[in-house]
């Protein structure tokens, strides 16, 4: 068996590894081992290909690595997701909200949660309201004015 032919299969099985594991650190060396299967399948010694293999894997690690989580964890923070999506959203009141009385619920999505009125005035059931924060699982709303 050649050397590249050794080197594509440790690619392959790093590319594998890369998969069940999480931060780009491996595809590094699985693109320093293409780099250098090429290397080797273009007649370069083991020695070239040792230091193809850690030269390509550096540059990789700390260019195209940083570059790859720069745009995956972008994506990742445009998107509210369980709680935090229920701010700006619009409910209705199923029980009428008395900060004094300690009482209150929004249902929302057929989801019923416990609520406070954000000015402290009392909002009568069946009214929308607009959730203002989340604060555990209690939310802050204020009537929309429809």
């Amino acid at each position: 068996m050649e050397y590249y032919q050794i080197w594509l299969i440790a690619a392959i099985v790093l590319v594998i590894i890369e998969i069940f594991t999480a931060g780009f650190g491996i595809i590094c060396f699985a693109i320093g081992a293409l780099f250098s299967a090429l290397t080797g399948y273009l007649g370069g010694s083991l020695v070239w290909q040792l230091v193809v293999f850690a030269a390509t894997s550096m540059l990789a690690f700390f260019f195209l690595r940083p570059v790859i989580i720069k745009v995956l964890d972008r994506k990742s923070k445009d998107v509210k997701t369980n709680a935090d999506a229920l701010v700006g959203r619009v409910g209705i009141v199923s029980e009428t909200i008395d900060n004094t009385q300690n009482t209150g619920r929004v249902a929302i999505d057929g989801d019923d949660w416990k609520a406070v009125s954000s000015d402290g005035s009392v909002i009568n059931k069946g009214q929308k309201v607009e959730i203002l924060s989340l604060n555990s699982i209690i939310l802050t709303v204020k009537t929309l004015n429809s």
